[in-house]
């Protein structure tokens, strides 16, 4: 359905960028606000790593994927 648009590098950075933004949050590191800023946003890289599809890439026309 979705043409993978993320190359390996990315698509591992962006897992990783989501594993610290949700222990930051999740892990009481970061309270308040900002705490469940990160408990929210933690999952956009996360499962767009995960997957490989990247919606802004696809709005923009850009790839990191030969």
């Amino acid at each position: 359905m979705f043409k993978i648009n993320e190359a390996s590098w990315d698509r591992v950075l962006r897992i990783v960028l989501g594993i610290v933004l949700l222990y930051l949050g999740w892990g009481g590191v970061v309270a308040g606000g900002w705490g469940v800023f990160l408990k929210i946003i933690g999952f956009v890289p996360l499962l767009t790593g995960l997957v490989g599809w990247c919606p802004a890439y696809t709005l923009l026309k850009f790839q990191t994927k030969k």
